[in-house]
């Protein structure tokens, strides 16, 4: 073999090497200066059982109790929108008709597909057009509760209700008896009563209060208020407010299975007043769940908690926010046992424990430790900063503001240790979402979690505290990581992962304002 036949006889070797590997895995290939790159994964839908749903972003009314109703944006016409539901392995073949006079999009939250169908605008494709549409392609290998959403100008586009529910069940199914999904969210109503609690709280507050890097700024305050979350006062659960809450049917001695997505931009306290078990966080399944009493379970923006319960104790029963704002009351349902009297079981209205990560289930080994020898280590320092020129509030990471921000940059199949730290001096919390990949929770403020291995891609970081966590960067890729308090992102708080050598695909049509927060 001659000297110049080598590079094309070891090209030729990566080519069958990767058609040897199911099509589903990441492949790599050589360009013409023989540099190895990797690529995103095919999502090979060969032999699959194919689920086609066809998705239509539409403008209509929408009817959240017999006396309120909103213009909102959905997928098929309802809020949320058309659940997606298909088993372990099958692949799903959505296609999204633009009916909406804005280009949107969709992001399949939570799932690790291929980064080609990932529904990033500027990112990984266009955003889809008015009157145009197209499909996205990939099959659904992780069982857990997921949701898809807008992310073309999502901090709009989702907060009129632009997203809707996608879960996967395990190939042997689920061994419960009910399986109900319920999807927190909060709207602004425009009545006069929000404006003047709005206003009222604008006109009260103190500058000072903020601990700004600021102070003596006028107009910090001011924009503070604009992203308050004061002005939201629908609290909702699938689309309705309490009093048109359909409530949960069960059977006595039924094992009840709830699945909490949050599609807002707050956390939420749910008060689960029964014995239950946390089974998956973010999709992910808890090694031996404990039982937890009565307590608080807190949701934070894109996160998503699955309970289970067995419908055997007292009476019916309320599922609560327990919340400051007044929307908070209206975050609610009963659980009604079928063929049983309607009077409700009271609880007790006094602030329940919340479960902390230690507590949901028993301790085994997990993909890493803190004892790992990480390739890659990187610290998020998660802050707020007056722009002085436009006098905006910035959500930053390490100071920068999207498309600023210094990406983290890997190779494929690095160990990946990331350090968040929420020193956000106007007190705000930040649900931090991984996309393309999922994360384990090492550490909180410096202490090892104990407990059942805690995996997830969206982790909420609260004032003052910081997390470890690590990943294995087996998804080559441009993917975002993001605070889904979409109020923050759009106005910063955006980074990448970026593997090196990663070969690209998606190149721009120059048609289309894309706007991936």
């Amino acid at each position: 073999m001659n000297k110049t036949a080598i590079p094309l006889f070891l090209s030729l070797l990566f080519v069958l090497a990767a058609c040897a590997d199911d099509k589903s895995t990441q492949t790599v290939s050589t360009d013409n200066d023989n540099q190895v790159k990797v690529e995103a994964k095919n999502e090979n839908l060969d032999g699959k059982e194919i689920k086609e749903f066809e998705l239509i972003a539409q403008e209509g009314e929408w009817e959240f109790n017999s006396t309120q109703s909103l213009s909102v944006w959905t997928f098929g016409g309802t809020v949320p929108g058309k659940e997606i539901r298909v088993k372990e392995g099958e692949a799903i073949r959505a296609t999204l008709i633009n009916k909406l006079e804005e280009p949107t999009s969709i992001h399949w939250h939570g799932v690790p597909l291929s980064n080609k169908q990932d529904g990033i605008p500027g990112v990984t494709q266009d955003a889809v057009l008015p009157g145009e549409d197209y499909t996205y392609e990939f099959v659904a290998n992780d069982p857990g509760t997921y949701w898809y959403h807008s992310h073309q100008d999502g901090v709009n586009q989702i907060d009129k209700g632009l997203y809707g529910t996608l879960i996967v069940e395990p190939k042997e199914g689920e061994s419960v008896n009910k399986d109900y999904t319920l999807v927190l969210d909060e709207w602004e109503s425009g009545s006069e009563e929000s404006s003047e609690d709005h206003n009222m709280m604008s006109e009260s507050s103190d500058p000072k209060s903020t601990d700004s890097e600021d102070e003596g700024s006028g107009g910090m305050m001011d924009e503070m208020m604009a992203h308050d979350m004061s002005s939201y006062d629908l609290f909702t659960i699938n689309g309705k407010t309490s009093e048109s809450v359909e409530p949960l049917k069960v059977k006595r001695g039924e094992k009840v299975k709830l699945r909490f997505i949050n599609a807002g931009y707050m956390a939420h306290k749910m008060h689960i007043p029964v014995d239950y078990r946390v089974t998956h966080v973010d999709g992910q399944k808890i090694n031996k769940p404990k039982s937890q009493s009565p307590s608080i379970l807190e949701i934070a923006p894109g996160e998503r908690y699955d309970i289970e319960f067995t419908a055997d104790q007292n009476g019916n029963f309320t599922i609560d926010c327990h919340g400051e704002m007044k929307g908070a009351e209206n975050m609610k349902i009963n659980v009604v046992f079928e063929g049983e009297s309607l009077n409700m079981v009271s609880h007790q209205d006094d602030e329940d424990s919340i479960i902390d990560f230690n507590k949901l289930g028993e301790n085994k080994e997990g993909p890493f430790s803190l004892d790992n020898q990480f390739d890659v280590e990187y610290k998020m320092d998660l802050g707020v900063k007056m722009n002085h020129e436009s006098m905006d509030m910035e959500w930053t990471i390490n100071n920068e503001t999207f498309p600023d921000t210094s990406p983290l940059k890997v190779n494929k199949d690095d160990k990946v240790k990331v350090t968040l730290t929420n020193n956000s001096k106007d007190k705000s919390v930040h649900p931090m979402h991984l996309h393309g990949h999922f994360f384990q929770v090492l550490s909180k403020n410096g202490k090892e979690l104990k407990g059942a291995p805690i995996i997830k891609d969206t982790l909420n970081v609260k004032p003052g505290e910081t997390y470890e966590v690590a990943f294995l960067a087996d998804n080559p890729g441009n993917w975002l990581f993001h605070c889904h308090d979409l109020h923050h992102a759009s106005n910063g708080m955006v980074t990448m992962v970026k593997y090196n050598d990663f070969k690209g695909f998606y190149k721009s049509s120059g048609d289309v304002e894309n706007m991936p927060e």
